[in-house]
């Protein structure tokens, strides 16, 4: 498998959408964007109107310097230039919708701050084996799901449902209204994922390695749980733990 610790390469040009009026266009006709690079001087009734589609679509901007887009190798942007996305994202309720209608307990994660791409790629490898029906990321502080995503993920991020919401606190309130309880994983929490009851509709949150779950999104969750391990050592990485709670999940769940 590819290194990818080092690795930044250049989105290829087929993934690439150049120029306002063509962005425009594409967030029109419904092409789903993984994001749009927005020069960060720019303005004008174009750029407002990239703006307000963006804020339609759910489509993140990014506000860059200028050698940003010049360093994609690409002529004429007007300052503007959208990536389109490798991964189809779903509404998550109708994700949700769909489970129950076909008679299965919903079964989510939640992931807040994960950026290392090869993570995301265990991290959807592990969801797609233990049976995850969808994955839940903001549209912003998560790591592009790109086609070196893809790869690490060994297609796993193509089979599964993503769903990319503005706000992961309204994800959870929506959650909540469909009867999915949320946990919350934190190294100090009481109680241990054998303890906890994962056999109805839930949900888990994953946070980054670095800060953790945002704690007003920790707050709102039903239950906090952890990986009981032996030794004094930080913590285990993301991906490998939850690998370790889905297992659990399916543990207890009948199959």
């Amino acid at each position: 498998m590819k290194n990818f610790r080092h690795q930044h390469s250049r989105p290829k040009k087929s993934a690439l959408i150049v120029g306002r009026t063509a962005v425009i266009e594409a967030m029109r006709s419904g092409k789903q964007l993984d994001r749009i690079y927005l020069q960060a001087t720019v303005h004008g009734e174009l750029v407002d109107e990239i703006k307000r589609l963006a804020e339609q679509t759910g489509t993140p901007i990014n506000k860059v310097p200028v050698e940003k887009l010049n360093n994609l190798n690409v002529s004429n942007h007007e300052g503007c230039v959208a990536l389109i996305a490798k991964v189809q994202y779903q509404d998550l309720q109708d994700v949700i919708s769909f489970v129950v209608d076909k008679g299965e307990t919903p079964l989510l994660l939640i992931l807040d701050g994960v950026t290392d791409i090869r993570n995301i790629g265990g991290i959807a490898r592990s969801a797609h084996c233990f049976g995850v029906h969808a994955i839940i990321i903001p549209d912003k502080g998560v790591g592009a799901l790109n086609e070196d995503a893809i790869l690490t993920s060994a297609g796993a991020l193509e089979k599964i449902a993503v769903c990319r919401v503005n706000s992961l606190m309204k994800a959870v309130d929506d959650l909540h209204l469909n009867g999915i309880r949320v946990f919350a994983t934190e190294m100090k929490a009481e109680r241990s994922i054998a303890e906890a009851d994962f056999s109805g509709p839930c949900a888990i949150v994953m946070g980054g390695e670095e800060k953790g779950i945002y704690p007003a999104l920790m707050k709102i969750c039903d239950e906090k749980i952890k990986i009981p391990m032996s030794g004094d050592f930080d913590s285990l990485n993301v991906s490998v733990a939850t690998g370790i709670i889905l297992y659990e999940v399916m543990r207890q769940r009948p199959r």
